[in-house]
């Protein structure tokens, strides 16, 4: 079996990452694995006019190793667009360039392999290394593995059936270009959700439909809120963020983080009004556009009847139930970290788990586990690392404090502070 120094699972920006860090490093053997037949973000949702809610400085690389020839800049020098984006003044991308930008760099990193599904790892004693199965090749041997799989539509229970059968016009919003052709000819559509996936749904229907009649926005959230985006609230951001973050008791952690929604769950500001200038467009000539936007209301019950979707509601703030009636449901209701459950049931109970079956992960991204290699996680650990664990902000930055965990020595110089702010009390 060929045996590699780092194999990663998965090929999503945080191990895209890793691996164009990883690029330049004399002597390091790495290898990544993706079953996809090549790089895609969120190709779903590659709606016209949608952007990043992070600065293009976010990329690949450059808050760690601006110097690296997968750059987001030399991309665009690549592609012979530098210029036009230093005249475009761009601070944030379209969704849809950051997705070209993923497949140009991936294409220039040989250590990826598109169309080799891992399905299961084990340790190796007699090897003392990890024994990735890789489904229609040989098995390979890696003495560090990092998962970076991913996370996968969430659909909350009241709506799952609805999305799961085939004859009823429900789908999650990750799913919504393939439909979208159906959505705008509907005669009513509910888009749920109060994220920017949402706000993103609702403004190209708004955009693309002839009449809003029928369309309808809901949203447990209190209000349709923007996302948290002044300077000192980004800190929350930053490694040392983190770091406290992960310094917390696990239950602490876990009452904060639901408090923390606007900092992820928010709409950015432009989006928003770019729905309220699109909603005024509507009611020139006088009336109000027949378009429903509801916050504070819950989904609690969903159910077909003549073809048409029947959903319960309730409004937590008045304490009512209510009913309506629509021909089709948008799921825009988030992400959930893809389960690791199946991949690493081969190492059994030397995976540490919580009392709720989360991995248990260190400051530096490594699973705790009994067997002496290290298994790093990127984008499964919100629960002890925060809101920023699906950041693409912070993706550089943790494939380099892997990767120097990986080569055992400082690949990369990380800086000591990176926020003004100090987070909690420090020690005198």
């Amino acid at each position: 079996m060929r045996r590699h120094h780092v194999a990663g699972i998965g090929i999503g920006p945080f191990n895209l990452s890793l691996a164009a860090l990883a690029a330049p490093v004399d002597g390091l053997d790495a290898v990544f694995f993706d079953a996809r037949p090549e790089f895609r973000w969120h190709p779903g949702l590659l709606v016209e006019g949608a952007s990043l809610q992070v600065p293009f400085l976010a990329d690949l690389v450059t808050l760690v190793d601006p110097t690296n020839p997968l750059s987001f800049l030399n991309y665009l020098r690549d592609r012979g667009r530098l210029l036009p984006f230093y005249f475009a003044e761009r601070f944030h991308l379209p969704r849809a360039e950051y997705d070209d930008y993923g497949r140009w760099a991936a294409a220039r990193l040989p250590s990826c392999r598109f169309g080799h599904e891992v399905t299961g790892v084990r340790w190796d004693a007699a090897e003392a290394a990890f024994e990735l199965t890789v489904a229609g090749t040989e098995p390979v041997l890696a003495d560090a593995v990092v998962l970076g799989v991913g996370s996968v539509p969430a659909v909350p229970e009241p709506l799952r059936d609805l999305v799961s059968d085939p004859d009823t016009l429900a789908l999650h919003s990750a799913d919504y270009l393939t439909h979208r052709a159906a959505l705008v000819a509907a005669e009513s559509v509910t888009v749920v959700g109060s994220g920017q996936s949402g706000a993103e749904v609702v403004l190209d229907l708004l955009r693309a439909r002839s009449t809003v009649d029928g369309l309808r926005w809901l949203a447990r959230t209190p209000a349709f809120a923007p996302m948290e985006y002044s300077k000192l609230g980004l800190e929350q951001f930053t490694p040392d963020y983190t770091t406290y973050f992960h310094g917390l008791p696990s239950a602490v952690r876990d009452r904060l983080l639901p408090t923390q929604w606007q900092l992820y769950k928010g709409i950015d500001a432009e989006t928003i009004a770019a729905i309220h200038d699109e909603l005024y467009r509507r009611s020139i000539g006088g009336g109000w556009p027949a378009a429903v936007l509801s916050p504070g209301v819950e989904v609690v019950s969903a159910s077909t009847v003549d073809g048409q979707v029947d959903l319960g509601l309730r409004h937590a703030q008045q304490g009512r139930n209510g009913t309506v009636r629509t021909a089709a449901v948008v799921a825009a209701t988030g992400y959930t970290e893809t389960p690791t459950g199946p991949l690493l049931a081969g190492l059994g109970d030397a995976v540490h788990r919580d009392d709720r079956g989360r991995l248990v992960v260190g400051a530096d991204h490594r699973v705790a586990l009994d067997v002496p290699g290290p298994l790093f996680v990127q984008n499964a650990e919100r629960h002890t690392h925060g809101p920023g664990a699906p950041d693409l902000g912070l993706g550089a930055w943790r494939a380099a404090v892997i990767l120097n965990a990986v080569c055992g020595k400082t690949v990369h110089e990380l800086p000591d502070r990176t926020a003004f702010t100090t987070f909690g009390l420090e020690d005198k």
